[in-house]
């Protein structure tokens, strides 16, 4: 059993507080990733756990024993680095069992433990080999086999993929994924890569100037932003958000841009702030480009959130196309699903699913509606 938590968790460095009050409890087997851009703090965060940085203020504990003072070795934490932190003298044997040959663990225990290690992560066939004779992707396995061959209750991932090329990135997140499904244990991972975070947590802290943005499965930060900074992190492109204010004639709410252009606010089901929006706040809509497609070429534009516009660049990427398009003076981006060819200077009409906006006060940022 491993759970975790941070109370009220600060870190100075000198007068300067880069990381503010964090408040965070961590599940037992939870895959946990801390992401945000870089200078954010996740790394420091992960440090502090580790015992690698002090805490200036507040409280980590695990599993209710507070381990401010605890020294690293002595917290159960095995953690897997950027740069894989491999003994270049030894070969990958040597390097997977040092941790238990200093805890002076039996040799027949050492060989059993990086045996059925090294088959897990298929690397029997390399352990006379040294970490110079290893592809990236072997030498970050071997990172991770040292760690496993401890049996910690907590494992600390920080950054451990950004060393490697696209292709192996995509191989070594399922493998980490296999990985928390084969071991019992909490796993803290951090990442600047919010498709890494999407695709490998149980839930996500998006993180920005040491400050906890959000908390919540990748569906939920997805779903449900709370504010302009992860409606734009969290998504593969990014969500379009543009500044506009909020237009009210009879019973009708509208956003209008810059250009006079206009759309209606649909009253989502159970959102009854919406009457909290006010006429001419300044705002900011938030619509996802798989939420903005070409509509079917005999659909009519009176129909609601069918609009004609024109498209400006061409992004093919195979089973999908990303579309800049550019409708009555705005600029926003559509996802288009199959291999329908587009060029640019097109003029389509496309389909917005209204019933997916989001409106952000453009001057606290924070959603609106």
């Amino acid at each position: 059993m491993a759970e975790l938590t941070f109370k009220n968790v600060i870190k100075k460095y000198g007068k300067i507080e880069v990381i503010h009050k964090i408040n965070l409890d961590i599940k037992n087997k939870e895959f946990l990733v801390l992401v945000g851009p870089s200078g954010c703090g996740k790394s420091t965060l992960l440090r502090m756990v580790a015992g690698l940085e002090e805490i200036s203020n507040g409280t980590i504990s695990i599993n209710g024993k507070i381990v401010n003072d605890i020294a690293p070795k002595d917290r159960g934490l095995a953690m897997v680095f950027q740069n894989y932190a491999l003994y270049p003298h030894m070969n990958v044997f040597n390097n997977m069992a040092f941790g238990l040959q200093i805890a002076r663990t039996p040799k027949d225990q050492i060989k059993q433990k990086v045996e059925e290690v090294a088959t897990i992560l298929g690397l029997e066939d390399f352990l006379k080999r040294r970490p110079h004779e290893l592809s990236g992707g072997q030498r970050q396995r071997v990172a991770m086999g040292r760690a496993m061959v401890r049996k910690p209750s907590i494992f600390l991932f920080d950054e451990p993929l950004s060393n490697l090329d696209a292709k192996l990135r995509i191989q070594m997140r399922a493998e980490i994924k296999m990985l928390h499904q084969r071991v019992d244990s909490t796993i803290i991972y951090v990442t600047h890569d919010q498709v890494e975070a999407m695709t490998l947590a149980d839930r996500i802290v998006v993180l920005r100037d040491g400050y906890i943005e959000q908390v919540g499965t990748p569906l939920e930060l997805f779903s449900k932003p709370v504010n302009t900074f992860v409606a734009g992190f969290i998504g593969t492109p990014p969500m379009n958000l543009v500044e506009c204010q909020i237009k009210k004639q009879d019973q009708n709410i509208f956003v209008e841009f810059e250009t006079g252009f206009q759309i209606t606010v649909p009253k989502k089901e159970g959102a009854d702030h919406i009457d909290n929006l006010t006429d001419n706040q300044k705002v900011v809509l938030g619509l996802r480009a798989e939420e903005i497609v070409p509509a079917a070429s005999d659909t009519s534009l009176t129909d609601n959130g069918i609009f004609e516009g024109t498209i400006m660049v061409v992004e093919p990427l195979g089973n999908e196309t990303h579309l800049h398009i550019e409708i009555n003076g705005v600029r926003m981006m559509s996802k288009s699903e199959g291999k329908k060819i587009f060029s640019p200077n097109e003029k389509l009409k496309f389909h917005m699913n209204l019933d997916e906006m989001h409106i952000f006060d453009a001057k606290t940022t924070q959603v609106a509606y």
